[in-house]
C-alpha cells in the first residue's frame, strides 16, 4: 500500500515566506484589484511563475448566474496554458481580499480549482507549489497540488484497461 506524502508548510508570517512567493503574492494580489465580483464582494488575484521566469495572473470573475463564473487560479491556469504553450508551471500563489479592502483575508482554493491544479500537474509530469492563506492568517505552502487533494479523480480513473 502506498502512502500520502503530504509535506505542507505552515508560516505564521508573511515575512517568513521565501522570496519568490512574496512577489508572487504582491503580483496576486494586484489582480485581486482587477477581479469582478460585484456579488460576493470577495476578490480573489492568483500568479503563477513557468520555468521561464514569466508571470501569469488571474483574478475571479464572478457572473449573475454563479455556476457561470471563475476562480482567479483557474483564469490563471487556462491564461498560462493559452499564452505559453509548452512552459512548465513551478509555483501558484493565491491571495484574496474584500472589494475595496487592502487587507488580504484568508482564502484557499475550492476544490475545483485544486482539481484542475492537478490535472495541470499531471500533464506537465512535475508537481509546483502552492500559496495560500489560510485561517488565522497563517500562509499554506504545500509541495504540490496533489499534495491539497488526496484521494483524488485522475486520468487514470478513466483508462477503461485499468483494472482495480
Amino acid at each position: 500500500m502506498a502512502s500520502v506524502k503530504n509535506e505542507i508548510e505552515l508560516f505564521k508570517q508573511f515575512d517568513d515566506l521565501d522570496q519568490e512567493s512574496k512577489y508572487l503574492a504582491h503580483k496576486a494580489k494586484d489582480a485581486a484589484g482587477h477581479a469582478y465580483a460585484p456579488y460576493s464582494k470577495f476578490a480573489v488575484g492568483a500568479a503563477l511563475i513557468l520555468d521561464d521566469g514569466t508571470v501569469v495572473t488571474g483574478s475571479n470573475y464572478e457572473n449573475a448566474a454563479y455556476p457561470s463564473g471563475m476562480c482567479a487560479e483557474r483564469v490563471a491556469l487556462y491564461a498560462a496554458s493559452a499564452q505559453h504553450p509548452g512552459r512548465r508551471i513551478m509555483k501558484l500563489v493565491v491571495v484574496a481580499k474584500r472589494k475595496g479592502g487592502k487587507e488580504l483575508v484568508p482564502a484557499t482554493s475550492c476544490g475545483p480549482c485544486r482539481q484542475v491544479m492537478l490535472e495541470f500537474e499531471s500533464n506537465q509530469s512535475k508537481p509546483f507549489e502552492v500559496v495560500m492563506q489560510g485561517d488565522n492568517h497563517i500562509w499554506i505552502k504545500a509541495p504540490s497540488a496533489a499534495s491539497l487533494l488526496p484521494f483524488a479523480f485522475t486520468r487514470d480513473h478513466l483508462d477503461t484497461h485499468h483494472k482495480p
